[in-house]
């Protein structure tokens, strides 16, 4: 893991009594279930913010009607090779 750093925070006493039943349920330290919690936001966040550039970029540069064209062409095109059964 490297190197850790200790910090403290400061919650309310009902987060604090939820986040003990769910550390004790699934067997797992305080700092364990802090360090699971806070990879699981980051990684949610970074995954957010890929879909909004994304989108974005999706908006400032769409596809063209005759690119759209040419998807649906292509795609008939390999679907009609298919052996299907």
């Amino acid at each position: 893991m490297g190197k850790t750093a200790k910090v403290a925070i400061s919650l309310p006493q009902e987060v604090l009594a939820a986040v003990e039943l769910e550390r004790q349920a699934r067997g797992e330290s305080r700092s364990e279930f802090f360090r699971r919690a806070v990879q699981r936001r980051l990684t949610e966040e970074k995954e957010s913010s890929a879909i909004r550039a994304y989108v974005r970029g999706y908006k400032e540069f769409p596809e063209s009607a005759e690119e759209v064209e040419a998807a649906h062409r292509l795609g008939s095109a390999v679907l009609a090779a298919e052996p299907w059964k």
